[in-house]
């Protein structure tokens, strides 16, 4: 499913113009990602847990060359669906 598609859901469903219904999508997005950006996690009942974790430098290696190498600290977005969202998926009632 794309964000187009997503609109086009939104339009079909709530009866908003295309163009709104686009401008909700994107804002619903842009606090999603400036949450996320921030550090802090999002939390959607139902479905379930975006956080943000902090990931430190550690070895790796290349593996065209063997070569050791330092992999940098990042931070990486983890997904935790919620139980409800589990049990959907895998039809449970």
């Amino acid at each position: 499913m794309t964000k187009a598609d997503i609109v086009e859901r939104v339009h079909q469903r709530i009866g908003l113009s295309k163009k709104e219904s686009a401008e909700m999508v994107e804002m619903v997005f842009g606090i999603i990602k400036n949450t996320l950006e921030s550090g802090d996690k999002i939390k959607i009942a139902g479905f379930g847990n975006f956080v943000v974790k902090q990931k430190a430098d550690r070895r790796g290696r290349n593996p065209q060359t063997g070569e050791a190498i330092t992999i940098n600290a990042r931070r990486i977005l983890t997904f935790k669906p919620s139980q409800v969202l589990k049990s959907a998926i895998n039809n449970e009632a």
